[in-house]
């Protein structure tokens, strides 16, 4: 195979092609048309932060949806034609989020490009997506992501080079192409290396050897986990191939919605009804979200990630190692991990949704663990959120407590964090593909309310104001001040904040390739009343958000997509 000079191609900007919180995401069709994927790799390379492209390492690969094979041969081309030196892709194109952030830090490569819609449909009629991560391993900041839109809005042409044939993605090795190498790696090898020295598989071996009541079913959702999950639950950890299903990656992820929650995730939640199965956890398409079920509890991720932190010392060899060093989680989820911190002496930070946030704190080492209610959960090891991660932490901190607690469940582990700590109630409703312009009225409206000076706050019309017994003491659009490199991040989400510290939050989800997501987020606390089904709890609050907010008026939606 032979590779020609590179040669420019002219072009035209395409409206629209702006990277949100993960990437740009859109139809299929859209990324299928003439140039149009061209032109956003060549933006992604003249935004490449210095030194730039020119010799560059660069890691590639996506999370098998339908057109992953077809972007990876354009980043080829087009990154060849740029300057990059080499290329490492995962076989047939394959690479989990997480293991992209694993790779490019353990090759100190120069950045990754992954291609994902994440927990969006997937096939010729659905969604596709393409991420741009930095050196660190991480998701690239707003400075570059806006240099990156810039480039979208301004490019003229764009260059690469003409292959004689597509490169073999299906077989490892290194193959030379004149100025540029390409690598075709084992997708899971690298990953799966950092997580045996991360988690105790001895201990968790142990367990389950000495406790065969225990049972496990990891549900892949047809998305890029299967792999990994096989190669660390059965190969690694010895469960049965019987723990698995829906774990071979495919192009339309078997025509469902790869989104680990209690919607999405049916056949898992009816399968560990139904069986009795003693922990059930699922990932999603790119592998960098988790859910954790069982016969007996549902795991809300805000609780998920305080537990792990809870524990992270006590049990998690990674963290009995190098220590914690602080705690975080986005503004919308709830504040369970903030008393874990507090109890334990931490620093807690709350950030803007979008696991970038995040990585400046990981990289002055003011960060170990954190997570978003979006069922997102990771550590520093890497620099995505991180689903296999997330689930091997739960089956190391089960095997630690079944050490000396033999009728050990997830609900008697929940039970006893919420002994410690109380319980925040915690429930989000996801309204899908709503109406853009009604969505945004809806939040301007909101945003209104929100004010700089308590005068302005009060004659909002909230303030003071009582919704169901529980009376508003603030209002405000979320900003948030990177301690590390002070940039700021403004309108990041409508806080309603009660007098007794319970939160409605409205947002706008930029994760969607059409139409507008309505997130509303409920919470509250108790120390008292620590076993009421969470929707019951909550209700008063849910009730007092669709007043507030007017929603069936202003989207026409009786009922969420999504409940949480």
């Amino acid at each position: 195979m032979t590779a020609s000079a590179a040669r420019r191609v002219q072009t035209t900007p395409f409206e629209g092609q702006k990277p949100g919180t993960s990437g740009l995401r859109k139809r299929v069709v859209v990324f299928q048309q003439e140039h149009y994927t061209e032109n956003f790799v060549q933006a992604i390379f003249t935004a490449m932060p210095s030194p730039g492209p020119q010799d560059a390492t660069l890691v590639v690969g996506g999370d098998g949806r339908y057109f992953v094979k077809d972007a990876v041969q354009t980043i080829i081309r087009v990154g060849a034609a740029n300057g990059i030196a080499k290329f490492i892709i995962g076989q047939d194109g394959i690479l989990s989020t997480p293991a992209a952030s694993a790779v490019i830090r353990k090759r100190q490569a120069d950045g990754g490009i992954i291609l994902t819609a994440s927990h969006n449909p997937g096939g010729p009629e659905n969604d596709f997506g393409i991420k741009y991560n930095m050196r660190n391993g991480g998701p690239a900041p707003e400075s570059v992501t806006d240099d990156i839109y810039a480039a979208t809005r301004n490019i003229t042409k764009y260059s690469v080079v003409d292959m004689s044939e597509p490169v073999d993605l299906s077989v490892i090795g290194t193959r030379s192409f004149g100025n540029f190498e390409v690598e075709i790696i084992d997708p899971v090898e690298d990953y799966v290396e950092l997580l045996a020295g991360i988690f105790d598989f001895d201990l968790i071996r142990r367990f389950r050897e000495q406790t065969p009541s225990f049972s496990l079913l990891f549900d892949g959702l047809n998305g890029v986990t299967g792999p990994y999950g096989r190669r660390i639950f059965v190969d690694e950890l010895g469960f049965a191939d019987s723990s698995l299903d829906q774990c071979t990656p495919l192009e339309d992820f078997g025509g469902s919605h790869p989104d680990p929650n209690l919607t999405y995730a049916h056949k898992l939640v009816e399968r560990v009804a139904r069986e009795n199965i003693s922990l059930g956890a699922a990932s999603d398409g790119d592998g960098d979200r988790n859910m954790i079920i069982s016969n007996d509890c549902f795991v809300n991720p805000s609780d998920s990630v305080a537990l792990i932190a809870h524990y992270a010392m006590e049990c998690i060899p990674y963290f009995q190692r190098n220590g914690v060093h602080g705690l975080a989680r986005s503004m919308p989820t709830s504040c369970a991990i903030d008393r874990v911190a507090h109890a334990k002496g931490l620093d807690v930070f709350e950030v803007p949704t979008g696991w970038k946030f995040f990585g400046n704190l990981m990289d002055a080492g003011r960060l170990s663990i954190c997570g978003e209610e979006s069922f997102g959960t990771g550590s520093d090891h890497i620099r995505e959120k991180d689903g296999i991660w997330a689930i091997v932490a739960w089956l190391n901190i089960i095997a630690h407590v079944g050490q000396t607690n033999p009728d050990v469940s997830v609900r008697s582990i929940m039970q006893d964090f919420y002994a410690i700590y109380g319980r925040n109630y915690f429930t989000r409703y996801d309204y899908e593909e709503v109406d853009s312009e009604g969505a945004s009225k809806m939040i301007d409206r909101l945003r209104a309310f929100a004010a700089d000076t308590p005068a302005a706050n009060n004659a909002s019309g909230l303030v003071g104001k009582s919704f169901s017994g529980y009376t508003v003491a603030k209002v405000d659009d979320f900003e948030y001040t990177d301690p590390i490199d002070h940039s700021v991040s403004s309108r990041q989400g409508l806080r309603i904040i009660f007098d007794d510290s319970s939160r409605i939050i409205f947002r706008l989800s930029g994760t969607g390739s059409q139409g507008a997501t309505v997130r509303i987020y409920i919470e509250r606390y108790d120390q008292e009343l620590l076993d009421v089904d969470t929707q019951v709890a909550l209700k008063p609050l849910v009730d007092a958000a669709l007043h507030i907010s007017q929603l069936k008026e202003f989207v026409n939606r009786e009922e969420p997509t999504v409940i949480t």
